[in-house]
């Protein structure tokens, strides 16, 4: 009984020496299992049969090839425990082995691409490993850039012979209000654009000319944009000028009482995305206080008997 016990013992040791660990014949680390693409990589071990273990590639039929076999195996759309079975099937059927062991683990996912491009800090494309968010999309581009506006449009594809289907998402409801519901779960062919915010241009008599991002259409008008030019130079027109197109693509010139709605004398003008504020210089002003200044210099002249008079 005993010499029965240890030669069990001494035969299990055995096997379990001769048997390599799956993953050390495979010689890859396994990524999180989901339905499997075209162009994904995925390690076969089949055990005791060296020539059927290998990483293939599933090819554009969606089928994988290993040697003795003469017909491809199904790989696309199933899991890798699934491939598992469909190859062992395979080998019996194709009486290679009578009782085969097999392993099937992902080396790289290749079917499952997320592209985010427009208004982030660092566009890429990556393949959807795992579970994959909105928010995890944008944090992969190391998020938005300043010119990022209002919301995201996620375009996800809906088959072959149809167009994407669109989904819009506040950026206000993703970021400010952390609403699990717009935080849409991704799968893999999807494409996720930012677009930039719309800007109005201020020139002229500002200390900061410029192009300012409107991320709320409700919220501009003469006194921000203002604002945002830190503030008026000296010797400003009274009167501003909007350069607005109408719906026709022709150009408008729209006269706005500056000096009023900066005294309060006037309410304030809202402006639109893609209007140029226009400040001019009040010449006559700055005139004046040219010859105010020179009479000022020539008095202080006078005064200190710099000034010489020619008999």
């Amino acid at each position: 009984m005993r010499a029965l016990a240890l030669f069990c013992l001494l035969a299990t040791t055995a096997l379990a020496q001769r048997t390599p660990s799956l993953m050390e014949e495979v010689g890859h680390d396994n990524l999180p299992a989901q339905r499997l693409g075209v162009d994904d990589l995925v390690a076969v071990s089949v055990y005791d049969a060296q020539e059927l273990t290998r990483s293939v590639r599933v090819e554009q039929d969606g089928a994988i090839w290993l040697p003795l076999l003469k017909e491809g195996i199904k790989a696309a759309g199933q899991f890798p425990r699934d491939l598992e079975t469909s190859i062992a099937e395979a080998l019996r059927a194709g009486q290679i082995l009578v009782d085969p062991i097999v392993k099937v683990t992902v080396v790289e996912y290749h079917s499952r691409p997320i592209a985010v491009m427009g208004a982030v800090k660092k566009p890429l494309t990556f393949q959807a490993v795992g579970a994959v968010t909105l928010l995890d999309a944008l944090a992969k581009a190391e998020g938005l850039s300043a010119d990022a506006g209002t919301e995201v449009i996620v375009s996800r594809p809906r088959g072959e012979e149809s167009t994407a289907l669109l989904e819009r998402v506040s950026l206000t409801r993703l970021l400010r209000d952390a609403d699990p519901a717009v935080n849409t779960v991704l799968h893999g062919g999807e494409e996720i654009r930012v677009p930039e915010a719309g800007k109005i241009f201020v020139v002229g008599n500002v200390r900061k000319p410029g192009a300012f991002p409107v991320r709320d259409a409700a919220d501009h008008s003469v006194l921000k944009l203002v604002a945002l030019s830190e503030g008026l130079m000296p010797y400003a027109a009274n009167e501003a000028y909007i350069y607005r197109r109408n719906e026709n693509g022709d150009k408008q010139e729209i006269a706005i009482p500056l000096a009023r709605i900066m005294g309060r004398k006037e309410p304030d003008v809202p402006l639109q995305v893609d209007d140029v504020l226009y400040i001019p210089d009040n010449k006559t002003r700055r005139n004046a206080a040219s010859i105010i200044d020179r009479i000022a210099s020539f008095g202080t002249s006078t005064a200190s008997g710099v000034l010489i008079w020619g008999h």
